[in-house]
């Protein structure tokens, strides 16, 4: 395995948030670990929100299965769609990685895209909000 290898490796775990990886090729086994990054956690009191009103103008789109996000087809592409863009149904989104497998998630029906609700490399769980679709 040559430095170029272990880099892209390198990269891998830090995009995916992973400390630990071990690679076996050629019969030989390297590993890499890194440390978690630590976080810090702060609350604030902060007044309830009022509730969003169910009133019919917006789609809710969410995830359908746990995996990463991307907002793009590849890491410096432009995203699929950003705030106020015009989408058809049947319009990719865009893209849960899970377990190496990239599903493309489709517009459930048209409209414009008034807020994106997770951020690129973001791990998504089913269910989680993804965008909203004004009617």
């Amino acid at each position: 395995m040559n430095e170029t290898d272990i880099r892209k490796y390198a990269g891998l775990m830090q995009e995916l948030g992973l400390t630990g990886l071990e690679i076996t090729e050629d019969n030989k086994v390297v590993r890499l670990e890194r440390s978690a990054p630590v976080q810090q956690t702060v609350s604030v009191a902060a007044p309830a929100a009022p509730a969003r009103a169910e009133t019919g103008d917006y789609i809710s789109v969410r995830s359908p299965i746990v995996g990463v996000f991307y907002a793009a087809p590849t890491e410096n592409a432009d995203p699929y769609v950003s705030i106020g863009d015009r989408v058809e149904k049947g319009s990719t989104l865009c893209i849960i990685e899970a377990m190496k497998l990239m599903s493309e998630i489709p517009a459930e029906e048209g409209g414009v895209i008034t807020e994106v609700c997770a951020t690129n490399g973001q791990v998504v769980e089913f269910g989680t909000e993804l965008f909203r679709i004004k009617r």
